[in-house]
């Protein structure tokens, strides 16, 4: 419990505390960091937080964050649009691209599916996925969700909606640990994993 003299910097450590891994004493540490700077130096974090919350949007395509309707890799004419690789959110689609092994494109669900935190299919990107297949040109999806009980759990279920539609499912190597996140892999393993995907049907037996 700190015992602050100032009330403003008792709301900004209130309010550095409901960022994800930021406890109480990282909280002050970084309140009493910002005092320190210039006006201008944290006028400019707080601008770009603002902008970014504001003006920041999801491609209409993929569903990545972006700055425009559509995303930069769903607009770029080298990348395989007949590729997708299906991830959880945001940041797998930054992971994987750190590995430079990936050429095709992506469909961001934006979650799993966990009954225990009330989220379910119709909670996901699905829908649009099928869409985005049934169109045409789609030759291999690639699920590369991470390997925990809720990954597992929605590839299954996206891999019944895609069966039976002409193109190759596939899976990331399980070079990635079970329980692991995305994001949380290093390069190499993650990059390996790409490469080296299996078809979906052969992890049934594992």
């Amino acid at each position: 419990m700190n015992n602050f003299s100032s009330k403003l910097l008792e709301t900004a450590v209130n309010e550095l505390t409901k960022l994800p891994g930021i406890g109480r004493k990282t909280s002050v540490r970084l309140a009493l960091h910002l005092l320190r700077q210039s006006n201008s130096d944290v006028e400019a974090l707080g601008n770009a937080l603002i902008k970014m919350r504001n003006e920041i949007s999801f491609c209409k395509i993929c569903f990545n964050v972006s700055d425009t309707e559509i995303c930069d890799i769903c607009n770029n004419p080298a990348r395989d649009a007949g590729l997708i690789c299906v991830v959880e959110d945001v940041r797998d689609v930054m992971a994987i691209e750190n590995t430079s092994q990936f050429k095709g494109q992506y469909h961001v669900l934006g979650g799993v599916i966990s009954p225990m935190d009330g989220i379910g299919p119709s909670d996901l990107n699905i829908e649009p996925l099928l869409s985005r297949i049934q169109s045409g040109g789609v030759k291999e999806v690639i699920m590369a969700l991470s390997p925990t009980m809720e990954g597992d759990t929605t590839n299954f279920y996206v891999y019944k909606r895609l069966k039976g539609l002409n193109l190759l499912i596939t899976t990331i190597a399980r070079g990635v640990s079970i329980g692991d996140n995305l994001e949380y892999t290093d390069e190499i393993t993650l990059g390996r994993s790409i490469a080296n995907r299996l078809p979906y049907e052969t992890t049934f037996n594992r």
